[in-house]
This record gives C-alpha cells, sequence and structure tokens, in this order.
C-alpha cells in the first residue's frame, strides 16, 4: 500500500515538474516571438551601424516647434518645444552633418537633434535642452554612429537596439527554454530509470 503511494506520489511530481518544463518552453517560444515582431525590426533597419568619432561645430536653440513633425499625429500628441540643432564634422568623411539623439529622433522630427518627452513641462523641457546645448559644447569630442553605405548623411549619437541590447533581450528566453529543456530531460531520464527498475 505504502508502495503504491509512493508511485502515485512519484508519477504526480513528475507530471508537474514536465508541465512546468513545457510551460517555460512554450513561454520562452512568446518570448522569443515578441521579440522577433518588436525589437528586431528596429535593429534590422538602422542604418546607423558603424561608430566613429564627431567633433561639434555648432549647438543652437532655435525658436519653439511643435512636436512631432507629421501631419498625421493626434493633436494631444502635439506640443511644442524649444528646437536644438547640434551640428557635426564626421571624422571618418569629414562632412557637416546633423546629430540625433536616437533613430526616432529623426522619424519624430527630423528638425531637431533632440525631442523630450511630452509628458514633461515646459520649464523642465527648456533646461533640460539648455543642459544638453551645454554638455556639447564642453565635449567638443564624443562617438557617435554613421551609416557607411551612405544612405543618410545624418549621424546619432545613440541606437536604440545596439547589438549588446539585443544579446540581452535574447538572453532571458533562451534561459528560459534551456531550463525547461532540461526539466522535461531529466523528467523522462526518472521516468526511464524508474521503469528500468520496476523491470528489473
Amino acid at each position: 500500500m505504502l508502495g503504491k503511494k509512493l508511485v502515485t506520489a512519484q508519477k504526480r511530481g513528475e507530471t508537474r515538474a514536465l508541465c512546468l518544463g513545457l510551460g517555460m518552453v512554450a513561454c520562452s517560444m512568446m518570448m522569443y516571438f515578441f521579440i522577433g515582431i518588436t525589437i528586431v525590426p528596429f535593429y534590422t533597419k538602422s542604418v546607423w551601424t558603424t561608430e566613429t568619432v564627431c567633433k561639434l561645430l555648432k549647438a543652437n536653440i532655435k525658436d519653439k516647434v511643435l512636436c512631432p513633425n507629421n501631419e498625421a499625429s493626434e493633436d494631444e500628441d502635439i506640443f511644442p518645444y524649444p528646437c536644438l540643432q547640434v551640428w557635426v564634422n564626421l571624422t571618418a568623411s569629414g562632412q557637416e552633418v546633423m546629430l540625433y539623439q536616437t533613430e526616432d529622433t529623426l522619424e519624430r522630427n527630423p528638425k531637431c537633434s533632440y525631442v523630450p518627452g511630452k509628458s514633461e513641462n515646459s520649464n523642465e523641457v527648456k533646461a533640460r535642452i539648455e543642459t544638453i546645448a551645454s554638455n556639447f559644447k564642453k565635449y567638443q569630442t564624443f562617438p557617435c554612429y554613421y551609416d557607411p553605405g551612405g544612405t543618410r548623411t545624418n549621424v546619432i549619437l545613440s541606437r536604440l537596439y545596439p547589438p549588446e541590447g539585443l544579446l540581452f533581450a535574447f538572453l532571458w528566453p533562451t534561459l528560459m527554454f534551456t531550463g525547461g529543456c532540461l526539466i522535461i530531460v531529466l523528467v523522462k531520464i526518472s521516468q526511464y530509470v524508474s521503469v528500468l527498475s520496476a523491470w528489473q
């Protein structure tokens, strides 16, 4: 009687462990799919892949503009802010080009190097933009990214999804998938050993 209870408890434990392993594998597959349709397209679409050194030429704050610079945008997404324009000398080619914060900055408003978040108030935005402009003037030389193919003549200060960021995004689903597969393998080995012991 005790032996039957032990066998039943073992089978229940194996079933739960197997379900856990399968659940981890399924969750990891969903995470892979989510990363594949959200982060990977932005990474592959970015043409600013080569790092170089940019030297500041000028950093000017123009009159207030509307953000975003897009006719299809909703009215509540449009707000005025000072327009910071940063021009740099691209060391790789010697060209005078405009610098943008990220790829998203260029898409939201190609007239400005920096686009603030709409949740910030006007005083915070003005102070932040003035601080950014002063930092550029303080540090005349800094790393930036450009398009080696020459499709885009402008440069960006940082990439939204650099290679190390993409690898980090794939790290957690990979660990979950590996852990789930390991649990399934261990359960199958346990079942095989149980069957082999019972047969002997």
